[in-house]
This record gives structure tokens, C-alpha cells and sequence, in this order.
């Protein structure tokens, strides 16, 4: 007989996204979107432009994932329903009357119910993403691994991509050459759910969910309460750096001093003076005689 906290966890592991969570998933990735500079102009002028730029931050890990894959790209283009659904956020996002939905949102405790349950889509998208991977690729953990982690924050990537065909994108912003705070959790995440598929992680599937999805949310309102950019990982990354690649610092006593020598040029240069000296000496008196 499974005990009620296994009953709990289960349920919420079959707990469906749609509608709400979607709607709060695509309601902070448009929002997100609105507050890039040009965004509003960009929708009135060219709308058809601002809709597919909208749907690249809904649907960008599965358009991602289905690139890594070898699937069509525009294979969420086939669930009608939450395309039309984000298309009808983005709509109202952009053209309501008196930009309501904008001043809805930016009341605090809106933000934070959303994003709570954005952190929750998150979660059920990384499970996918590694299930998918493994019809894919039997027990194949590091492409699991890949996979899991572009389903979810591969929506990041996508848009790096966008900025970089409208010519807004910047190096140093690239989610492959500095990933955030999102994507290393996303990243360590997808490692997790990963490991416990294939066995090598001695804890059931819901309870992990459970446990990684509380973090998430923990971790984002407690950001957005404080109003810091992330949850520093730091310390935890230092430990790890020292531990896996700081090793010549550790033993630097094997390390061998350079010793200042006396270059082979100055000895050199100094010995052909005396021979130049002797060979115009031998010059002058072979003049002579000839003289």
C-alpha cells in the first residue's frame, strides 16, 4: 500500500499543463518579449514578424529539440489548440484596449503565480524531452541529456537566434558562450531526470519531479522578491572548478622555475670581435706588399 506522501507526489506528476500552466507559461514569455526595446513598435508595424518572433519564445525548446532530433522544426505548428492559444495571448498582450493586460500584470503577486507556474512547465518539459530522447536513442544518456536540456531552456537559444537575424544579437549574450542562471538549472536538472531513467538514480520518478519542481519555484519568487538577477551558484561552481581542473595550482611545486641564462648571442657577438679585428689586419698588410 503506497503511503499518502507517494499518493501526493504521484498526482502532481500527473498533474496536465493545459490550460493554465500553458497560458501562464506563454503569458511571461510574450511579457518578456513586450519589454525588448521596439517590441509594441514592431507589432503594430509588422505583425505577422512580432507573431512568429512571439512563438519562437513559447515553442523554442521544442523547436530546438526537434532540430537535434532530425524532426521538422514546425512539428508544434500540428497542436492546433496551443498554437492558437499562445497567438490569442500574444494578441491580447500587444492590441488590448488600454494595454489592461500589461498593467494587470505588473502587480507583483500576478508575476509571481505565473512564473511559479512557468518553473512548473519547465519541469514536465525536461521529463519529456528525456523520454523522447530515449525512444530515440536506447539508454543513450548523453544525447538524453541534450535533449532534455533544450526542451527546456532552449526557448533562450532561439531567441539568441531571432536577435541575431534582426542584427540585435551581441557575443556576450550568447547562451553557449554564458549561460544563465535558468539553463544551469535547466542543465542540472535535465542530468537528474536524466540519470533516473537510465537507473543510475535511486529515487522514483514523481518524487524527483516533486522535489526539482519546489526548487524551482523556491528559487525564482525568492528572485523576484529580492530582486536579485539569480540565486548565485558560485560557491558551488568554485568547489567544482578547484576539484576537476585545479590541480597544477594545487601541486605548483612540481612546477619548474625559469632560470634567467645568459644568451648565446652576447658570448658569440663579443668572440667575433677579436677575428674581425685580425682579419682587416690581414687586409692592410696585403696591401702593402701589393703596394
Amino acid at each position: 500500500m503506497d503511503s499518502p506522501w507517494d499518493d501526493l507526489t504521484l498526482a502532481f506528476s500527473h498533474t496536465s499543463m493545459f490550460p493554465f500552466f500553458d497560458i501562464a507559461h506563454y503569458l511571461v514569455s510574450v511579457m518578456a518579449m513586450k519589454r525588448q526595446p521596439g517590441a509594441a513598435e514592431l507589432a503594430r508595424q509588422n505583425p505577422v514578424s512580432s507573431w512568429f518572433t512571439a512563438m519562437l519564445h513559447c515553442f523554442g525548446g521544442g523547436i530546438l529539440s526537434c532540430m537535434l532530433l532530425a524532426e521538422p522544426p514546425l512539428k508544434f505548428l500540428t497542436n492546433h489548440t496551443n498554437v492558437l492559444l499562445a497567438s490569442s495571448i500574444w494578441y491580447i498582450i500587444f492590441f488590448c484596449p488600454c494595454d489592461l493586460v500589461s498593467q494587470a500584470y505588473s502587480y507583483l503577486p500576478v508575476q509571481l503565480l505565473a512564473a511559479g507556474m512557468k518553473e512548473v512547465t519547465r519541469t514536465w518539459k525536461i521529463v519529456g524531452g528525456v523520454t523522447h530522447a530515449n525512444s530515440y536513442y536506447r539508454n543513450g544518456w548523453i544525447v538524453m541529456i541534450a535533449i532534455g536540456w533544450a526542451r527546456g531552456a532552449g526557448g533562450a537559444i532561439m531567441t539568441k537566434f531571432e536577435q541575431l537575424v534582426k542584427g540585435d544579437w551581441k557575443p556576450g549574450s550568447d547562451e553557449w558562450l554564458k549561460m544563465s542562471y535558468p539553463s544551469k538549472l535547466t542543465l542540472l536538472g535535465s542530468i537528474m531526470f536524466t540519470f533516473q531513467h537510465t537507473e543510475h538514480l535511486a529515487v522514483s520518478k514523481h518524487n524527483l519531479m516533486f522535489f526539482y519542481t519546489v526548487f524551482l519555484v523556491t528559487t525564482k519568487i525568492t528572485m523576484m522578491v529580492t530582486e536579485t538577477s539569480s540565486v548565485t551558484l558560485a560557491p558551488f561552481e568554485d568547489t567544482l572548478s578547484r576539484v576537476l581542473f585545479g590541480w597544477q595550482k594545487q601541486f605548483s611545486w612540481c612546477e619548474k622555475k625559469s632560470e634567467t641564462k645568459p644568451s648565446s648571442n652576447g658570448t658569440g657577438s663579443s668572440a667575433s670581435k677579436p677575428t674581425a679585428g685580425a682579419s682587416e689586419s690581414v687586409k692592410k698588410k696585403h696591401a702593402k706588399k701589393t703596394g
